[in-house]
């Protein structure tokens, strides 16, 4: 429909992997599975619960009436409610026993730390599809010297593949976030209004062993291994901080490395891929503008600002359960994730068409090492007999010109001017030499060569292309 809003994750950025996670059809199957998985478990255990009624379940995860669903929910005002009723239409013979002894949080919580647990692992893949290109730019350029920036001010030489490997890191240990983030997780089950599991010491006539292994065989049917010891109503909020922060330190990663190719951009170093029909500008016709490193950047500040919304509702949940958690998390979780995954597909996508321009690139960087190097050649001077003092003064007289020349757009002599004065005891060969940029850039192809053999990239699924 176009005359409603459709949020631009969905229609430009987010990949239909992750709108699959986050959609309707994904939270409902889900909700419907643990019903199945609590029926059967409760068959097992030997509570007024048939096999028939647990087939008759597991037969009916998917056929969702929506239509009767948003009719119930009309009426009941209650989401988990309507779906029971949905679902009992289509099972009859078990719609008696569908939910017996949950509450609502038994689905919808569950369902969220299956739901999220399975978007962080794909937005880890996304990160190896992000690394492997840049690592491979890292390898292709780590020999390549560059100037190196403090302040956004000239300073030591380093490689284009040595910054790259910055970036890497960054990723790597968003990677490391995601891992642990991972082993927090634990299953909620099935722990009533309060988390007490008074239903189920009703049920299982006070045999509490019974009640541990009914939660114990569901978390299994869902993959966790641990499940929490002590609840609310609710998961602690405190995960969904844990998570949201692991995706705000991916975001500050993705802005880093995108701010980074737009000043890179600006100075005719590095450019983002540009395709031949693209447009920069409506007006001006020869610009080539930064427009998916400006993507990254502002999804990046969406998904840190999001994150922000986690903490805020873990730390206001009342005593066993309040429920101004729900809106605001039915919002913060998907969209959090969904616009994560966009950046990480840009990333992608400009980490394999970086281009590097080699000839101002080499401009630059002869333009700057006169200044760069002039310690060392301070340092020589001295050697030679030289009085530090005055030497000094001889450099910052002869720099402060040479960078006159260069603001009007001519080459840096310094090197020459030196080489000319008589007082500076060095020739204008020997200041060569201290020029050259392998002399300046300190270790920075052996700590990209390790770097990128200590981080192998694991094999990852290949991206989905979006609208970029």
């Amino acid at each position: 429909m176009r005359d409603r809003y459709e949020s631009p994750l969905n229609s430009r950025y987010a990949s239909d992997e992750m709108q699959r996670l986050f959609s309707p059809d994904m939270r409902y199957s889900t909700w419907r599975k643990l019903w199945v998985s609590l029926a059967r478990a409760e068959h097992a255990l030997g509570l007024p619960v048939s096999q028939e009624q647990v087939d008759e379940l597991a037969a009916h995860v998917n056929d969702i009436d929506y239509d009767a669903v948003a009719k119930r929910e009309a009426i009941v005002r209650h989401d988990v409610m309507a779906h029971v009723y949905a679902y009992g239409l289509v099972c009859p013979k078990a719609a008696g026993i569908i939910h017996l002894g949950a509450t609502s949080c038994y689905v919808t919580d569950n369902a969220d730390l299956i739901i999220l647990r399975d978007a962080l692992l794909s937005i880890r893949n996304s990160i190896y599809a992000v690394l492997a290109p840049l690592s491979a730019f890292a390898e292709r350029t780590k020999a390549i010297p560059t100037v190196g920036y403090t302040h956004f001010q000239s300073a030591q030489p380093v490689t284009i593949g040595r910054r790259a490997c910055l970036w890497l890191q960054d990723l790597w240990l968003d990677v490391e976030e995601i891992e642990d983030t991972l082993n927090a997780f634990r299953f909620l089950g099935s722990r009533g209004a309060t988390g007490t599991e008074a239903s189920f010491v009703s049920l299982f006539g006070g045999d509490t062993d019974k009640i541990d292994e009914l939660n114990r065989k569901i978390a299994s049917d869902f993959g966790f291994e641990r499940i929490y010891d002590v609840s609310g109503q609710t998961y602690p909020r405190k995960l969904d901080s844990r998570v949201l922060n692991a995706l705000s330190s991916i975001a500050q990663s993705a802005y880093k490395f995108g701010d980074d190719i737009r000043l890179l951009q600006h100075d005719g170093i590095l450019s983002e891929p540009f395709e031949s029909g693209q447009i920069g500008s409506s007006a001006m016709a020869y610009k080539q503008n930064p427009m998916r490193s400006e993507r990254i950047c502002s999804l990046s500040r969406f998904v840190m600002a999001t994150s922000l919304n986690a903490p805020m509702t873990a730390s206001t949940q009342w005593l066993e359960r309040t429920l101004d958690d729900s809106a605001n998390r039915r919002l913060a979780l998907p969209e959090a994730f969904l616009a994560t995954d966009a950046i990480l597909r840009i990333m992608a996508n400009v980490s394999s068409g970086l281009i590097v321009h080699e000839a101002a690139n080499a401009r630059m960087l002869s333009d700057a090492l006169p200044f760069l190097a002039t310690e060392n050649l301070l340092m020589a001077g001295v050697k030679r007999g030289g009085d530090r003092q005055a030497l000094h003064e001889i450099i910052r007289t002869h720099s402060l010109a040479a960078k006159t020349k260069l603001s009007q757009g001519e080459g840096n002599d310094l090197a020459a001017r030196l080489g000319d004065d008589p007082a500076f005891p060095l020739s204008r060969e020997e200041i060569l030499e201290q020029l050259d940029p392998a002399q300046h850039i300190g270790r920075s192809i052996e700590q990209a060569e390790r770097f990128l053999i200590k981080h192998p990239v694991p094999q990852s699924t290949p991206l989905q292309e979006i609208n970029i």
